[in-house]
């Protein structure tokens, strides 16, 4: 039998109020994943941060928080990896000119894709003729297999 495989498609309105349920739907899907070896509730946890973080930039800076706008999820599980991709329609942003944030003088706000960043595999921002998609992957390691060293 082949690999399960989940997949979840989400469109909400650019409100923030939407943000909990999101982070809630990335803490249940880990629990369904059976070749998830290590620690399920660490990883729902990022999860969760990972989804409300990006979600809330999308509704706040791509589409100024306009209510009569949308922002879609698509959460796309395989055995290795989880696939998150956060579409939106904003005028976009260079990924790479974000800079970590200063802890010296720490914000408020802007901590986002630094956690994003340090709790995933793999950031990326993709412009496209329909708008613009932010993809995370989350490489898993599949029940019993060892880590390996680079």
């Amino acid at each position: 039998m082949g690999a399960e495989i989940i997949q979840v498609d989400v469109i909400i309105p650019t409100q923030t109020k939407y943000l909990e349920l999101i982070g809630q739907l990335g803490e249940q899907i880990v629990q369904k994943i059976d070749t998830f070896a290590a620690d399920k509730d660490t990883l729902a946890y990022h999860l969760n941060l990972v989804l409300t973080e990006a979600t809330a930039n999308a509704i706040k800076h791509a589409h100024h928080n306009n209510p009569e706008d949308t922002v879609k999820i698509a959460i796309h599980i395989q055995d290795d990896a989880i696939n998150i991709k956060v579409y939106d329609h904003g005028p976009g942003f260079d990924l790479q000119a974000v800079l970590s944030p200063d802890f010296d003088q720490p914000k408020e706000h802007g901590m986002g894709l630094f956690f994003i960043r340090t709790l995933m595999d793999s950031v990326a921002y993709i412009r496209t003729e329909d708008g613009n998609v932010l993809e995370i992957i989350k490489y898993l390691r599949p029940t019993g297999a060892k880590p390996t060293c680079s």
